[in-house]
């Protein structure tokens, strides 16, 4: 059973709706405990970086996410829900992220049209279950920021958009990615499958 963390916002039908197709088993759930039960949690995050942290405080569910990633259950984070796991973001200076990894959020450079919308090509950095034999396939972004990890050894990987940026990582039981699976057809759904998987 995957639990999909329900903040308030953020496209939880269309992962609800991903898995259904998958016949994985998933509920969508804004309650700590059935976070806890679950065997595995995914993060699907739309919105802003401090109306985000102000809901899972507000919630209580920033505890239930940390007891998660620490107990080693498989987590993924999609768009925001790869933002939120870093210290800050330039989106909402002063508000605290979950700070499971060191590191910031950036705003993409004025110059280039943002927010980024549409489908661009992922590059492995390094080799794992989820993406491995995906690399230069096309996945799904809407977004106008992105991570900058201090831990270059958790990239998983990389995409261009005016620059190279961090589009997805990856750490023991954490997988997180700013494109959107789930709205990224067959390779996505692919992501999703081997996610069920692990």
């Amino acid at each position: 059973m995957i639990a999909i963390i329900d903040y308030g916002a953020g496209n939880v039908a269309s992962v609800k709706n991903a898995l259904d197709f998958l016949k994985v088993k998933s509920i969508i759930t804004d309650d700590p405990k059935k976070i806890l039960l679950a065997d595995k949690v995914l993060f699907p995050g739309v919105g802003s970086f401090g109306d985000t942290m102000k809901s899972l405080r507000e919630k209580r569910l920033i505890p239930a996410i940390k007891k998660t990633i620490e107990t080693n259950k498989p987590f993924l984070g999609i768009c925001l829900g790869l933002q939120v796991l870093f210290e800050e973001s330039e989106e909402s200076p002063g508000i605290e992220g979950l700070g499971i990894f060191k590191g910031k959020v950036k705003r993409f450079k004025k110059k280039l049209k943002v927010p980024q919308i549409g489908w661009n090509s992922i590059v492995l950095e390094k080799q794992d279950g989820t993406v491995q034999g995906l690399n230069n396939k096309f996945f799904y972004f809407v977004h106008s920021y992105y991570v900058v990890p201090q831990d270059k050894s958790i990239i998983l990987t990389t995409t261009d958009y005016g620059g190279i940026f961090v589009s997805g990582i990856s750490k023991e039981n954490i997988y997180a990615f700013q494109f959107h699976p789930e709205k990224s057809g067959d390779d996505g759904l692919e992501i999703l499958k081997r996610f069920a998987r692990c």
